[in-house]
């Protein structure tokens, strides 16, 4: 009797770890914490399902993971810029998803091909300039501020950030590394001063007229205007006129994958699922100014006025596989 009470027991205790796991999924997330707790706490009202989560820089949380292995709690990795979450992937810290709605819902060229990460949020990165020094038909590509014209008038980001190691490596994708080292050596001669340590003080750059144009993740310069909105900034649409796959504007993606050794893959998937729904992409996107993944979502109005632009529709994967080449390239033209 004693033996069949104990498997009764542990049987029902089994049932019920189960159950509560079933209602509860875990995320490791790079993105910060005011970005994703109104989202998650959203989610939990809507479905009864509880999200945990743990926020810190992608680098760490990419550690974690692979020291824990098996016995890792995370059942999602959340992160920004595809670089990012194409290094995880390879580092087989996911697990390929089928699912017919994220599928539906967004691009494939904003997702893994292997479908171990997807898209949830799109920024682009853009020119930004001082329309009291710059008349828009100055402007054209991104290549062409290599330019002579732009001499001593580009104020750039540090080449260490992997928003531009992104941008680099989609240009070698498009243009090769010869052509793409020789665009990149003149952006370096054109600067009017040393990289800036984020976007945000490039613009401010901009703005006092050390220098006239510069390139930015959109985001940035939506909030820095929100708080400015005198300042003399505008935005420029690259890259419209090319006929390619290749011609648009660059952009990434923030986004998000299931875990290789998730243990609610079907709850995870369905957070997926959720967070690509018109239920829930205004408030991942809106919240940071950045685009929905899913094209059928409109941006938020302020977003909006920025105007329409053309993107880029080579797989932001590239972005990933080409980083490290895109880093030894840019270290070659002398990009700090």
């Amino acid at each position: 009797m004693k033996s069949w009470k104990s498997l009764l027991l542990g049987a029902a205790l089994i049932a019920s770890g189960q159950a509560a796991q079933a209602n509860e999924v875990v995320v490791y997330s790079a993105r910060n914490e005011q970005l994703i707790k109104p989202l998650f706490d959203a989610y939990t009202k809507e479905t009864g399902v509880k999200i945990k989560f743990i926020t810190d820089k992608e680098g760490p949380l990419m550690a974690r993971l692979k020291a824990e292995g098996r016995n890792t709690p995370a059942d999602v990795f959340m992160t920004v810029d595809a670089g990012n979450l194409w290094q995880a992937a390879r580092e087989d810290l996911l697990k390929p998803v089928d699912s017919k709605l994220l599928a539906a819902n967004i691009p494939e060229h904003l997702r893994d091909p292997d479908n171990e990460w997807f898209g949830l949020s799109v920024r682009a990165r853009t020119i930004i300039y001082n329309p009291n020094k710059v008349k828009a038909g100055e402007l054209g590509t991104y290549e062409d501020l290599a330019s002579p014209k732009w001499k001593n008038r580009l104020c750039l980001r540090t080449s260490k950030k992997v928003y531009n190691q992104s941008l680099v490596g989609m240009m070698i994708y498009e243009h090769g590394e010869d052509k793409t080292e020789q665009i990149v050596r003149g952006w370096v001669a054109n600067q009017a001063t040393q990289p800036f340590p984020d976007d945000t003080k490039a613009m401010e750059a901009v703005a006092a007229g050390l220098c006239d144009a510069t390139i930015v993740n959109t985001y940035y310069y939506g909030r820095l205007m929100s708080k400015k909105p005198d300042l003399p900034l505008a935005i420029f649409w690259p890259n419209q006129n090319l006929k390619s796959k290749a011609a648009g504007v660059h952009v990434n993606i923030s986004g998000a994958g299931v875990t290789r050794h998730a243990k609610n893959t079907a709850g995870a998937i369905k957070l997926l699922e959720w967070l690509s729904s018109s239920n829930a992409q205004n408030l991942y996107a809106d919240v940071n100014m950045e685009y929905p993944a899913n094209p059928r979502i409109k941006a938020d109005p302020a977003v909006l006025a920025w105007g329409e632009f053309k993107p880029n529709l080579i797989n932001v994967a590239q972005a990933g596989a080409l980083q490290t080449k895109a880093v030894m390239l840019m270290d070659r033209a002398g990009y700090k």
